[in-house]
């Protein structure tokens, strides 16, 4: 027996229900991120996140774009901050946070955001598109390689200057305290 392309008894396409669920799994984690006090409960409210924006790709088309989502930022990035936050001595935030002094003037930015973003909506006279986009990873790597080679070989030296930098910074630190004054 074959899963048809609609919930049965609805006209509901399946892919439409996967992503309002993904979008709201997105957003719940999103929220999560900001507002809960424990960091480790962030930090993996915050992979949550990463893996429902991997699987909004996967439903746009773009599997190239949510492997590398899973690959780089749940597995290398979020595993990162998780150890990093783990390594340090405190674990939960304190009751009053600095940002948390500048709530109202974040929330008001944040209406007018929405007002904005929906009146553009509003405003859009939205054409028919493709029903899902089709990369291929063969045209991704081609690209990457041969058209954008130069970027990214700039972003990986950029990358490594940071690296090399925050290894500095933290052993320039580390001596600095080490001496008595």
């Amino acid at each position: 027996m074959a899963i048809g392309s609609t919930i049965p008894f609805t006209a509901i396409p399946w892919d439409d229900i996967l992503f309002v669920g993904l979008a709201g799994t997105l957003l719940a984690s999103g929220l999560a991120v900001v507002l809960m006090r424990d960091i480790i409960r962030c930090g993996l409210a915050m992979m949550v996140c990463f893996g429902a924006l991997a699987g909004l790709y996967v439903l746009a088309g773009a599997p190239v774009v949510a492997a590398a989502e899973v690959l780089v930022y749940i597995g290398a990035i979020s595993v990162l901050v998780l150890f990093a936050i783990m390594l340090t001595q405190t674990k939960s935030a304190p009751s009053r946070l600095a940002f948390q002094t500048q709530a109202g003037a974040a929330a008001v930015a944040a209406v007018v955001l929405l007002v904005v973003i929906l009146l553009a909506v509003g405003s859009t006279t939205w054409l028919a598109g493709p029903d899902r986009g089709d990369t291929k990873t063969q045209d991704v790597a081609t690209a990457l390689f041969s058209t954008f080679v130069l970027p990214f070989e700039v972003v990986g030296v950029l990358l490594l200057a940071a690296v090399i930098g925050g290894v500095f910074l933290a052993k320039r630190d580390r001596s600095s305290t080490d001496r008595p004054e």
